[in-house]
């Protein structure tokens, strides 16, 4: 008889870029209203790649992916010569080849083993964590990195006059922010002793038009009008409250678990008032709220490891948690459960 392999979450690490920018530096830069980035947005401060006042990009995604890799490559009871393969969500990759994930590797002296490079909005960070997950439990491998990250802000013209520009393309500008978050997942409980209960991944969007579109301009197209950052934000704010709960319920029953055994949620990190909004629609009262955004922005695939980061300060022994994720770019529902062992 065979026993099911435990995957454990061993280590996390994190990183953000320079310092805090501030509603009242960003809107001075953009020429926004700073009153309705508090009111609309709810976002304090989030951290850029790149220097606001001359463009100058300061550290690529695999910089910040591998800074955030060596926090975790560095914690008690991790070794990187035991890292087998790396596995990296993101939706904004330094180039489309190489891919990042190998620079990322290159960084961190990792060599002779197996990349993966799953390219994903708010969903990447999961869809690699139940990669290396499955991976983990085929026997074949015993420890690998997961890393998540993205760098918004190439893609967002802060040159552009935008004092005359409509709301939802305004919320583009002040919504996110840049950073990496990364983990060592092994088949045993060591370090951190973060138990992986369940990881939901599914395509929902058969026949809906897209929430969120990141173009990719090329030589042939790279003077086009079109704007590199699309969202239809009505639609995420009416779809991601109702996904959110629906994720919520079909974990708890996957794992049957009840809801008020949760001692946390990780909810959607959309914007601080998003946020705010879609922990009230899970209505979980007894757990507490693990939440980030209003302080880093959202910063995509690390937004799930900037929160277990803060999960691991308060978690003990035999406490559970439940992280919901929506990626609205093309509708997927996505959420892990996790257990201190």
């Amino acid at each position: 008889m065979t026993t099911a392999t435990t995957t454990c979450l061993a280590s996390v690490g994190t990183a953000l870029p320079g310092d805090p920018v501030d509603n009242a530096t960003l809107s001075k830069v953009l020429g926004i209203n700073e009153d309705w980035m508090e009111v609309f947005i709810g976002t304090r401060t989030r951290y850029f790649a790149r220097d606001l006042g001359t463009g100058e990009v300061r550290w690529s995604l695999a910089d910040l992916c591998a800074q955030a890799a060596e926090k975790a490559l560095a914690a008690p009871d991790t070794d990187p010569a035991e890292i087998e393969f790396i596995v990296l969500g993101t939706a904004t990759p330094d180039t489309l080849m190489p891919a990042t994930v190998n620079q990322v590797a290159d960084q961190l002296g990792l060599d002779q083993v197996p990349t993966f490079q799953l390219q994903s909005g708010c969903a990447g960070a999961v869809q690699a964590l139940d990669v290396a997950r499955s991976m983990i439990a085929s026997g074949r491998f015993r420890t690998g990195l997961v890393i998540g990250g993205d760098v918004c802000s190439k893609h967002l013209d802060l040159q552009r006059d935008l004092s005359a520009a409509a709301p939802g393309d305004l919320v583009n500008h002040v919504l996110f922010g840049d950073g990496a978050g990364a983990a060592v997942l092994t088949d045993e409980p060591r370090g951190q002793r973060l138990a992986l209960r369940h990881v939901l991944n599914r395509f929902t969007g058969l026949g809906r038009a897209p929430g969120q579109i990141i173009e990719w301009f090329g030589l042939a197209d790279r003077h086009d009008d079109r704007q590199a950052l699309t969202e239809d934000y009505k639609a995420i704010e009416e779809s991601v409250p109702v996904m959110a709960v629906e994720i919520l319920w079909e974990i708890l029953g996957e794992l049957d678990w009840d809801a008020e055994q949760l001692d946390y949620l990780l909810p959607p990190q959309l914007s601080g008032r998003m946020t705010r909004r879609i922990t009230e629609e899970l209505d979980v009262p007894t757990a507490r709220d693990i939440s980030c955004v209003a302080d880093t922005g959202n910063n995509g695939n690390a937004l799930p490891f900037l929160q277990i980061e803060k999960l691991l300060e308060r978690m003990s022994r035999g406490e559970r948690a439940l992280a919901v994720a929506v990626e609205s770019s093309k509708w997927i529902k996505a959420g892990f459960a996790l257990e201190k062992i």
